[in-house]
């Protein structure tokens, strides 16, 4: 089998069921595990280097306008890795090309591959996501005792904080204009002992105002900018500590949302532990590195 994966969450997956040998080719994103950065890509980014938030969201909005595209396809490298399977989604053209796009690329240069859409917008369906992959490559087995043990996680978390106070928390998925944290964001801290506000479950991320996020009044508030790790979050929070808005925040923390919050893989998990060692710091649960740090 050769796999192309042109999700940062499907090349996590695609590795932890044992199949690095046949993925063949993954997308300038894809940097988890490590190891993936040695791969073939297949996709480059077309936003300039060292853009400001504000600048980003300007161009990804012109693009969902029908301007230029984030990013684009290598279609001659994707026709020399000749793959048979390749992983995609529709959840959002920012992060991978759109299954129907593909479909139509790989027509064109004469790829007869099946075309896998990871689509999930919550955390049960992003488990099941990983069984999808792993019925489509012929390791459902491997795939299902990984969506169990992760299942059992999550579980370990909920009976951690059960009982507790759930603190206000609002998950800012952007600054420059503000977003809310949407999907499986809100799940996550409600999994975690919190109260999520600002969006509920299921539901995309929004552009909201600074107004809106006063006024929702929360306790606790969860930077985690789409596309950055923890050190590109923590760079912009001077700016975001100076909003006159977050005076009143008792605590923020900076997110790795990458790897965390924002990609719907299996690191989902650590990201909901580590929400739960903010919230609830003596509820035995640990943040591993780069997850979260506080702050204020």
């Amino acid at each position: 089998m050769r796999i192309v994966s042109l999700l940062p969450s499907a090349t996590e997956i695609v590795y932890l069921l044992g199949l690095s040998d046949a993925l063949v080719g993954v997308t300038h994103e894809c940097d988890w595990p490590p190891e993936a950065g040695s791969k073939p890509r297949v996709s480059h980014s077309m936003l300039p280097v060292g853009a400001t938030p504000a600048e980003i969201d300007r161009l990804v909005g012109s693009s969902a306008s029908g301007g230029a595209p984030t990013h684009v396809l290598d279609k001659e490298v994707i026709r020399e890795l000749s793959p048979d399977l390749v992983l995609t989604q529709d959840l959002c053209a920012v992060c991978a090309v759109p299954a129907g796009h593909l479909r139509a690329a790989l027509d064109q240069i004469g790829i007869d591959a099946e075309v896998v859409s990871l689509d999930p917008s919550s955390l049960e369906e992003v488990l099941r996501d990983v069984v999808s992959v792993g019925r489509a490559t012929g390791t459902q087995r491997r795939a299902e005792e990984i969506a169990s043990r992760l299942r059992r996680r999550l579980a370990r978390v909920e009976a951690a904080v059960a009982g507790r106070g759930r603190p206000r928390v609002f998950a800012l998925e952007w600054a420059d204009p503000p977003f809310s944290g949407g999907h499986w964001v809100p799940e996550m801290i409600e999994l975690a002992g919190g109260q999520a506000l600002g969006s509920a479950r299921g539901l995309p991320s929004r552009r909201i105002t600074w107004e809106e996020v006063a006024r929702a009044e929360p306790e606790v508030l969860v930077f985690m900018p789409c596309g950055y790790d923890l050190d590109g979050a923590r760079s912009q929070v001077p700016e975001l500590l100076e909003r006159p808005e977050l005076a009143e925040v008792a605590s923020v923390y900076a997110a790795g949302a990458n790897g965390y919050f924002s990609r719907p893989g299996p690191r989902l998990v650590d990201g909901v532990e580590a929400l739960a060692w903010a919230l609830h710091e003596d509820c035995g649960i640990t943040a591993a590195p780069g997850t979260l740090a506080r702050v204020r």
